[in-house]
């Protein structure tokens, strides 16, 4: 046990009296039992719950309220139990749509961090675990930024939340990227498609891939490149990622990830301006989203670093 998962333990309160019982209750796995609760850290749409009990070890997840940026959560759980299938997602234990929650089974390891993520050694894991992910059974929809993208734009001008200076204007390297990637379209492959560092739990064997709320088929490189950018790698960091994942050196996939990373970067912009208008949850969402996009722009504001870019994605590696 780590340092944090003893601050959890420490952390655990007798629920018999918490206004949380009323709903853990109505779970079928704890009924009769007196449990031990944790809220666990995180979490921008969810609160998140480890639940002890004798023979068991959950987690709770209670779906927050987002009109604006609305889940499926049906689609979550489906995709959680595929990628539990594949052996990468936390056993599915329960779904309660009705009471808002799912329920999972608690993982024993280290939630990573982005340092974590770049211990040498660690990056072939991650590789690992997304290839099986990907490798396993097909989700049940499919996720693609670009349209992603388009709706959060929608809601964000229809509804008069706040844009990023310039952002409109920076659209044109943004559809330049969009006809690059469409013209060379990838096999879309189960991907979680949040992959910040925190969703990843190694528990000294392997790499856990936790939360399929954004979870759809999607291309590899999206997934590879939301990687870089969530855990703020270096393009060397990238391609130790990517020759891990494919098994040699790819320079045309590099090139797509950093644009996927791109497209990734610029539409979780939006949703970022989304929540600082709507959300309860006491996080600066804002600069969250704007230290997204301006690394966005200095990448569209490269010039030849750019349109190289755009062109290596055609290499036949």
């Amino acid at each position: 046990m780590d340092k944090q998962d003893a601050d959890i333990v420490e952390d655990l309160f007798e629920a018999e009296d918490d206004p949380l019982k009323d709903l853990l209750g109505r779970i079928p796995a704890l009924s009769g039992l007196s449990c031990q609760v944790a809220k666990l850290p995180g979490g921008l749409t969810n609160r998140n719950y480890r639940i002890v009990a004798p023979g068991v070890d959950h987690v709770v997840r209670v779906f927050g309220n987002e009109p604006e940026l609305p889940i499926d959560r049906d689609h979550e759980f489906h995709n959680s139990c595929a990628a539990a299938s594949a052996g990468v997602g936390a056993p599915v234990i329960d779904y309660m749509p009705e009471h808002g929650m799912l329920v999972v089974g608690y993982i024993d390891g280290v939630t990573m961090s982005d340092e974590l993520v770049k211990r040498p050694g660690n990056l072939p894991r991650i590789a690992e675990s997304c290839r099986r992910l990907h490798q396993g059974p097909r989700f049940v929809n499919d996720f693609d930024m670009a349209d992603v993208q388009d709706q959060y734009l929608e809601t964000v001008r229809e509804r008069g939340f706040r844009l990023p200076e310039r952002y409109l204007e920076n659209m044109e390297a943004i559809h330049r990227v969009r006809a690059v990637l469409d013209a060379s379209p990838a096999m879309k492959v189960p991907c979680n498609n949040d992959l910040l560092a925190e969703n990843f739990i190694d528990d000294g064997e392997q790499v856990w891939v936790i939360d399929y709320e954004y979870a759809g088929n999607n291309d590899p490189c999206f997934e590879l490149g939301n990687i870089w950018s969530e855990c703020h790698l270096s393009v060397e960091q990238l391609e130790e990622l990517i020759t891990a994942y494919f098994g040699r050196p790819r320079p045309g996939k590099v090139a797509r990830a950093q644009l996927q990373g791109l497209m990734s970067k610029y539409g979780w912009t939006l949703w970022a301006s989304i929540q600082q208008a709507t959300s309860s949850i006491d996080f600066d969402f804002w600069t969250w989203g704007m230290e997204k996009y301006e690394t966005a722009v200095e990448i569209c504001s490269a010039g030849r670093h750019f349109d190289r870019l755009l062109d290596d994605v055609q290499l036949a590696d």
